[in-house]
């Protein structure tokens, strides 16, 4: 499968590109891309809720009232989960959510999940470029070529750009990941994916490795 190069200004070059089969035209398999996000949206969560027990609340246990001849049920003291400003029954407390999952299964759905990119003809091909200083409006303006100022772009750079992640990080929607660090949520997440020329070559060797 070829894709066409595009350039930083949202033209097109003479270039074009031959995508990996094994990487960016599998079957993509749903069940996999969907642990592969529960297990990111897993390790996202801190798990630090926590409530109060009734064995943790402060207050006098004395029974509030006694047990028979009242014509009102039974009670105990006034750390009573059933009574306002006691201990919280079942509540949530602090845990880890993350699990395991292999590796073979998280490769899987990432591959899946680029094949739908490319399938939606939402993945693009660029000429590798950098900004001089960090600009803003030079990236936004680069957003703007290929009509995406106002919608979720992921660039994928083959190594850390200090230049283009501090020009970008103050655009909301924007948002930029190296090569080795790409997983199936924010592919799926981003409307548009944009990989640069030389990180095409990282990404397939991370998911064929």
């Amino acid at each position: 499968m070829e894709l066409t190069v595009y350039k930083n200004d949202g033209s097109k070059t003479s270039k074009t590109v031959t995508l990996n089969q094994d990487v960016f035209a599998i079957e993509p398999n749903d069940h996999a891309i969907y642990l592969d996000v529960k297990h990111y949206m897993a390790n996202q969560r801190q798990g630090t809720h926590k409530v109060k027990s009734r064995n943790e609340i402060k207050g006098s246990t004395r029974k509030l009232r006694r047990q028979k001849g009242t014509g009102f049920a039974r009670i105990g003291d006034i750390k009573s989960p059933i009574l306002r400003g006691g201990g919280k029954a079942f509540g949530p407390k602090p845990r880890d959510y993350s699990f395991k999952l292999n590796k073979k299964v998280k490769r899987l759905a990432r591959r899946s999940a680029l094949s739908y990119k490319v399938l939606s003809e939402n993945l693009l091909v660029l000429e590798d470029f950098s900004f001089d200083e960090p600009r803003t409006k030079q990236y936004l303006q680069f957003l703007k070529s290929f009509d995406l100022d106002n919608k979720k772009s992921l660039l994928v750079v083959p190594e850390l750009d200090k230049t283009l992640v501090l020009s970008s990080r103050n655009i909301p929607k924007a948002r930029i990941i190296v090569a080795s660090d790409l997983n199936t949520y924010m592919i799926l997440n981003a409307d548009r994916l944009l990989i640069l020329e030389s990180s095409l070559k990282k990404v397939e060797e991370t998911l064929l490795s």
